[in-house]
């Protein structure tokens, strides 16, 4: 008889692998010939399930076995993927951090996360050795790729040949699956744990919401999502980039691997399919196979998303899914409905409409609040069409934070058994059940008039078409804060003429009720972003700037 509390993620795998063995499971660049053309290396979906067997049964004899906090520093490429699922399978627990944080954050975050393992490239590996303190906790380590002076073993010694089948773990469905470590854009990085449950769930929610078939090829630059894909059929791409620079990516690469590979599928960034966008339209380019693009990571702006769909087929869209690292996805919108309604009154300051919930999934907007909150009531939720802060319950929806205990009282509600999870942004719901973001609860600016909030701000000011985009940043204290809007011009705008500029924003932030009481406009080059995504503003390090810069 089935036990439905046995789930270990692995398991997908396995059953692509009997479903489809031949098929291609990840495909990556491996080489360019004199004429500049790419050649590509693939494994099967039967390769990949059983080279993650050897390695799986290689792990167990180094010691790594079911409950080990393994962290893992791997390229994405086929290592990155057998690894992660021999990891699953033996019932370890990786321990992703992601590298482009920072080496400082991401030591205190290896060091937090209190790790038994350490599976590596030699760069990781040189990392370990020049700062030990760090990695005390460590008792096995293992080399992907060259070992130099450090010990420890290699993925050459550990990968157990010929291939024997690998009975995975039977995990439970509120077992420990992996530690992910949120990039701290608004505060220090967290380790959010995943169980094999909540990896199910958002497997099963991906799937049905996006209609994925088994048939599709998939070009995900951002690897840790490149994961979804060997469990939900697709073929993973791997492209031709820097995955912590997507803002600086090579869009010739980009466009040539989907051309390449068939690709249907693409899961980019907004900073990506900025740039993609910009020089596909340009140049008139057209991705035909393509039929879904997925952009996440940091708000979406309607224009971006028409400037990329010049190269999409008619019958192709783009969506927008909300969620954070806690809890995705959670809300998703797709380019048909922006074009057709919420994207005018984003432009309008309504906020930006990440759209309506999964099935399944749960979305409350409650009072804004900077304390923790310990026991859920209805009485928390807002009026209809009031800003408040988003809560989100469901199967897919983390419970708790590894040993933070402060990071859980603010974050997570209890409610008889479940748990609601504060996504720490602002938002409202409108009749027809569609959320609207407004930005980060600790973004807000609160000033003697009132609370401006940051994407119904901006909004206005990035209608100018000079503006790439702006920042609402509150300089002060509470509740005497004083606005001030950072604006970063297109690249092709010079800004010669700043004194014409300054009083056209004016003008517009003077029409809208939202920012009519703004009176300080500063402009810089370049704003300070998020590493992941390259998208996410780093409003603190803006406000600290505009401070400076104001003498106050």
């Amino acid at each position: 008889m089935k036990n439905d509390n046995i789930v270990n993620i692995s398991s997908y795998l396995k059953s692509m692998a009997h479903v489809q063995p031949y098929k291609r499971a990840v495909v990556y660049p491996v080489v360019r010939d004199e004429y500049k053309r790419v050649a590509y290396c693939h494994l099967t979906f039967q390769q990949l399930d059983r080279e993650s067997d050897c390695l799986a049964h290689g792990l167990e004899k180094a010691g790594i076995t079911r409950g080990t906090r393994t962290i893992l520093m791997v390229k994405p490429g086929p290592e990155f993927f057998s690894l992660t699922f021999a990891i699953f399978k033996v019932g370890a627990i990786p321990v992703v951090v992601d590298p482009g944080m920072g080496i400082g954050r991401m030591l205190l975050c290896l060091k937090e996360s209190k790790p038994d393992a350490f599976i590596g490239i030699p760069v990781a590996h040189a990392l370990r050795v020049l700062f030990p303190k760090y990695f005390r906790t460590v008792k096995t380590s293992i080399t992907i790729g060259r070992r130099w002076f450090w010990g420890g073993l290699t993925l050459r010694h550990i990968r157990q040949i010929p291939w024997q089948s690998y009975a995975a773990a039977e995990t439970a469905h509120d077992e420990t699956a992996a530690i992910l470590f949120t990039t701290g854009s608004t505060g220090p990085a967290k380790g959010v744990v995943y169980t094999h449950g909540m990896f199910d769930a958002q497997i099963r929610h991906i799937k049905s919401h996006f209609n994925i078939t088994e048939d599709e090829i998939d070009l995900p630059t951002f690897p840790l999502f490149a994961l979804f894909d060997p469990a939900l059929g697709m073929t993973a791409v791997i492209p031709d980039m820097d995955p912590t620079k997507p803002a600086l990516v090579n869009p010739e690469k980009i466009i040539e691997a989907i051309i390449n590979q068939g690709v249907t599928n693409m899961f980019a960034s907004p900073a990506l399919l900025n740039r993609v966008g910009r020089y596909g339209k340009s140049k008139g380019i057209k991705l035909l196979s393509l039929k879904r693009v997925v952009s996440a990571g940091a708000p979406v702006s309607p224009s971006n998303i028409k400037r990329f769909s010049t190269m999409l087929r008619d019958d192709a869209e783009i969506h927008t899914p909300y969620g954070a690292t806690e809890a995705v996805p959670i809300v998703s919108i797709a380019s048909n409905e922006i074009f057709s309604e919420t994207g005018k009154l984003s432009e309008q300051g309504f906020g930006m409409c990440v759209g309506r919930v999964l099935d399944g999934i749960d979305v409350r907007i409650i009072e804004i609040s900077d304390e923790p909150i310990e026991k859920w009531s209805d009485s928390l939720m807002v009026s209809d069409n009031d800003i408040g802060e988003i809560a989100v319950s469901g199967d897919l929806v983390t419970r708790q934070y590894f040993n933070n205990t402060r990071a859980d009282a603010l974050s997570k509600i209890k409610d008889n058994g479940r748990i609601w999870h504060r996504m720490g942004d602002l938002g409202w719901m409108d009749k027809k059940g569609r959320i609207w973001f407004c930005g980060r609860k600790n973004h807000r600016v609160i000033t003697e008039k009132g609370t401006l909030f940051t994407i119904p701000c901006e909004a206005i000011f990035n209608n100018h078409p000079g503006v790439f985009r702006s920042a609402l940043v509150g300089i002060g204290s509470p509740p005497k804060q004083r606005p001030v809007i950072c604006i970063e011009l297109e690249s092709d705008d010079s800004g010669s003429d700043k004194k014409r500029l300054m009083a056209e924003l004016f003008a517009l932030a003077k029409k809208s009720p939202l920012t009519k009481d703004i009176d300080t406009i500063l402009f810089k080059k370049a704003f300070p972003v998020d590493i992941r995504h390259n998208s996410k503003i780093f409003r603190e390090k803006l406000a600290l700037w505009a401070g400076k810069k104001l003498k106050l």
